[in-house]
This record gives C-alpha cells, sequence and structure tokens, in this order.
C-alpha cells in the first residue's frame, strides 16, 4: 500500500469550492521558445523514479519546472489518480499551460473491480503511445506507470519498445514503486527513494502543498 500517497476524504483533492480561487490569477508565461545556451538538447534520456519512499512524483514536478522554463512543452499523464482529479499541481499546470492528465480511478490497491482499472490502464497507455509519437513534446511524463506494468496490465515488452522507438527530442520520466526490471534496464538514469521514516506512521495525514 502506498502510505505516502494516502489523502485524507476531506481534503478537497477532487475539487471544490475554492478552485476558482486558486486559479484567479490566470496563466503564468512560459519563455518563448527553446533555451539555445551554452547546453542544447543532445541527449534525450529516460529517467526513472522509484523505490518506497516519498518524492517520486515530487522529483518529476521539480525536473518539469526546470524544463518549463527552458520553454519545453511538456505532456503529464498519470495513470493511477482519478479523473477530475484536482491537486496542488494541477492548479499550477493549468496556469503553466502544462497538459496534465488524471487517467486512472484512485488506489487500484483498493478497487472492487480490477477488470475496469485494467481497461482504464489500457486507455491511458494508448494516449501515452500516442503523445509520445507525436513528436509535439519535449518532455513526456508517466506517473505512476510502474503499478500497471508490474501488475501486468500493460505488457512490459510493448512499453519497452514504444519508448526505445520515441522520436529522437522526447525525454521520458516514468514514477512508481516496484518498478519493472525491464523498466530499470531501459531507463538511463534510475533513483531510488527509501523511506527512513514518515510522518504518515504517526496518523498525520497528506498535507496540501507538500503532499499534493
Amino acid at each position: 500500500m502506498v502510505e505516502d500517497e494516502t489523502f485524507d476524504d476531506d481534503t478537497g483533492a477532487e475539487g471544490g469550492e475554492d478552485d476558482d480561487e486558486i486559479r484567479k490569477h490566470g496563466p503564468a508565461e512560459q519563455p518563448v521558445g527553446k533555451w539555445k545556451g551554452l547546453f542544447p538538447k543532445k541527449h534525450p534520456l529516460i529517467l526513472l523514479n522509484t523505490g518506497d519512499g516519498k518524492g517520486k512524483t515530487s522529483a518529476a514536478l521539480g525536473v518539469t519546472m526546470r524544463a518549463w522554463g527552458r520553454g519545453w512543452k511538456i505532456c503529464w499523464l498519470q495513470f493511477i489518480k482519478s479523473k477530475g482529479s484536482h491537486y496542488g499541481e494541477t492548479y499550477a499546470a493549468e496556469r503553466m499551460g502544462i497538459e496534465m492528465v488524471a487517467l486512472g480511478d484512485g488506489f487500484t490497491w483498493l478497487s472492487e473491480n480490477i477488470e475496469h482499472d485494467i481497461a482504464l490502464a489500457k486507455e491511458a497507455w494508448d494516449l501515452a503511445r500516442e503523445k509520445i509519437m507525436s513528436s509535439e513534446y519535449d518532455l513526456v511524463v508517466l506517473d505512476e506507470i510502474t503499478y500497471p506494468v508490474t501488475y501486468g496490465w500493460l505488457p512490459v515488452e510493448e512499453v519497452v519498445q514504444t519508448l526505445r522507438d520515441r522520436p529522437a527530442n522526447v525525454d521520458i520520466i516514468m514514477t512508481g514503486r516496484d518498478a519493472h526490471p525491464a523498466l530499470i534496464e531501459l531507463a538511463d538514469t534510475v533513483t531510488e527513494a527509501r523511506e527512513v521514516k514518515h510522518v504518515y506512521q504517526t496518523g498525520v495525514k497528506a498535507q496540501p502543498g507538500i503532499d499534493y
């Protein structure tokens, strides 16, 4: 169970009356064009953030901010988060002009309809493959993709082959626990988050602004 990503039912992660207040300031302005400085984009990479510790998605969000600042076009596809959910990163992405799509149905390990979740995962992967192969994006983030791959809902061979065959200028970030060995072998950089201690163990729920 992913304790570091458990949310209180009263947190408002599904959206609520404060949504308009959060959005009211309008879009942020992204730098025009891709950065052409001393280090132009030469080696698109596949990054994998895995492990049982907190911060895998948060780390991907940090890279996203950096890429946005360089003028990259970015797409986030969230394999587990429920369609229509609204987190801090959702609001930020809207203002920054980042495409961020929640494609799941919440915490699948609590699901009473696994077949439905498998179908959602396959739909999410079909969209992910389309986005990756379109050549429209500099960075595509596959948030929590490790779960449907590890569960066997998505054929790992197909995922690996798609990422190998992707257009030359597309960087990829994958996140999630228990990454399949084939994903670890494929990735250029793999970071494993290790839990030393977690405030959730003391009964403290996930905190807005820190966790979501």
